[in-house]
């Protein structure tokens, strides 16, 4: 059912791009099971102009179970781990539905890094600090610059 589910979806993508995954695709062409997806950073914010890596891994029991996406562009959020790329939102949790897809949560994830965030449960300790203090100026250049450097090739 899972592989399935993904074929339809993966044409959907191909026939009807989203703005925000500007690639969509399997690591390999014989296996459907891991892919690779470019997410671009969300416009008006200090992520715009950035494109961001996820490896994409896909359950036996997709879609009744979330996917595992990860970041592996680094991306400075407070819910996003730096190092590991792990993404704390609800939806790749407790909120995932099967009405869900991997384009809509990867719309999702980019929607979270265009919202700024819930520095109360971070993954990203440093960044949530400077949140917390209200230290906005601090923490949109510290994102402005580690995607600069990691999400702009520059």
């Amino acid at each position: 059912m899972a592989s399935k589910r993904l074929v339809k979806e993966l044409q959907t993508f191909h026939r009807d791009p989203s703005s925000a995954v500007l690639v969509l695709e399997p690591v390999s062409d014989d296996d459907l099971t891991n892919l690779r997806a470019v997410l671009k950073g969300p416009d008006d914010t200090a992520y715009e102009g950035g494109l961001f890596n996820l490896s994409i891994t896909i359950p036996p029991n997709y879609p009744s179970t979330p996917p595992s996406i990860h970041f592996l562009t680094p991306c400075c959020h407070p819910n996003v781990n730096f190092k590991t790329g792990e993404i704390c939102l609800d939806l790749l949790k407790t909120s995932w539905t099967p009405a869900y897809g991997v384009v809509s949560t990867l719309e999702a994830v980019q929607q979270l890094m265009g919202a700024g965030g819930e520095p109360d449960s971070p993954l990203n300790i440093d960044l949530a600090k400077l949140l917390r203090a209200g230290d906005l100026v601090g923490a949109e250049g510290l994102v402005r610059l580690m995607t600069r450097v990691h999400a702009m090739g520059r």
